[in-house]
This record gives C-alpha cells, sequence and structure tokens, in this order.
C-alpha cells in the first residue's frame, strides 16, 4: 500500500527535510508565520490542550539577549538566522479549557488542578506541537533548524515567565549555503515495530 500523500510533498516534508545550519538574508513574514501556525494548530493535541507558546526572536536587541543562552555551536548560527521562535510549554494551559475543549469543561479542574499534572502533560503535548510546527515551517518552503543547545533557566528568565517552561529555539529561514549536515542514518522498520 503507498502513501495517500503526493511523493513530492513527502519529500518536501519528511524524506528530503534536514535541519538548516545556515540561512539566506530573505526574510521570514508574519504572513509566513501566521499560515504555518494557521495549518498546524490543527494538530491533535490531548484534549485540545493545545499548549505550544510560540515567542518570535526579530529585534536585533532581542537576538543579543538570546544568543548568549545558547551553546557556543549554535550561537552563530541564531544570529544570523532570519527568524528565530523560542518553543515553550504554557504550564497554565487549563485555563483555556473551558473554551477548546467546551464538551468538557470540568476537565480544566477534574484532570489539571494541580501544576504537577499540568507541566507533564504540557511538556509532552507542547513538544508534539513543536513538531507540527518544524513540518509546517517545511510545508511553507522553509528550513527549519531546531535546538535544544542552551540555557533552557536563562532563556526562561530572559524571554519567558516561571508558568512557561522552553523547549526548543528554531532558526527558521531559506537554507543558505552548505545548509545541511550529511544525513545521519536512520532505524529500518523491522527495529521499531513491533506487532503482538
Amino acid at each position: 500500500m503507498s502513501l495517500v500523500l503526493d511523493p513530492t510533498a513527502q519529500d518536501l516534508l519528511f524524506r528530503e527535510a534536514r535541519t538548516a545550519n545556515t540561512f539566506t538574508d530573505e526574510q521570514v513574514t508574519d504572513e509566513q508565520v501566521q499560515a504555518i501556525y494557521d495549518l498546524v494548530k490543527y494538530g491533535p493535541t490531548a484534549f485540545n490542550q493545545s499548549p505550544l507558546r510560540i515567542t518570535l526572536v526579530r529585534s536585533a536587541e532581542a537576538r543579543e539577549r538570546l544568543v548568549p543562552h545558547l551553546a557556543e555551536a549554535n550561537q552563530p548560527k541564531t544570529a544570523a538566522a532570519p527568524l528565530v521562535a523560542i518553543l515553550s510549554a504554557d504550564n497554565e494551559f487549563h485555563e483555556e479549557l473551558p473554551t477548546l475543549f467546551p464538551h468538557f469543561p470540568a476537565a480544566k479542574d477534574v484532570f489539571f488542578a494541580e501544576r504537577p499534572a499540568r507541566e507533564g502533560a504540557a511538556a509532552l503535548n507542547a513538544a508534539l506541537q513543536a513538531a507540527y510546527f518544524i513540518i509546517g515551517v517545511r510545508a511553507a518552503g522553509l528550513a527549519a533548524g531546531p535546538m535544544t543547545g542552551f540555557d533552557f533557566a536563562g532563556v526562561q528568565k530572559e524571554f519567558l515567565d516561571g508558568d512557561h517552561t522552553p523547549l526548543m529555539i528554531v532558526n527558521i529561514g531559506k537554507p543558505g549555503e552548505d545548509a545541511w549536515f550529511p544525513r545521519s542514518p536512520r532505524l529500518a522498520a523491522e527495529e521499531v515495530i513491533t506487532t503482538v
């Protein structure tokens, strides 16, 4: 059985997609980011909790505040990327549940009254949404450079608050010269899939 999605789209989203390490100077517009979000917001999360929050780092001043918190190898590419997004998990996502999960508005208090339950759910579901976001960037014809090599506490203090936990930083733009490292191996299906 073959996939329904066109092979060109399969390549764009998965087979040919790579983590970009360099970018051109072409800007990423607010309209492009809006279009990406308007697509990926439909990706499923538990209880439709949608805890991902996106902080766009556009100004030179904000970039200067961010770069020192990155691992040394990540600093030059983030300093030069057309757009940088800090993806975080909103640990107070439950406040939106009466709107996002209207057929069971009590879920807010039944399942997520305690902060540790919210933090676990937010981390898992925001990470899922972060993956959707990366695919959405690719669907927009852009390249993503997601990174977890940074000082999480420093980024939280500098850009977020105690209710938002940083997950990753994503450089976004058109891929530049020598943007890709060689493709790393992948596990075969028989190494991953078990039938019981």
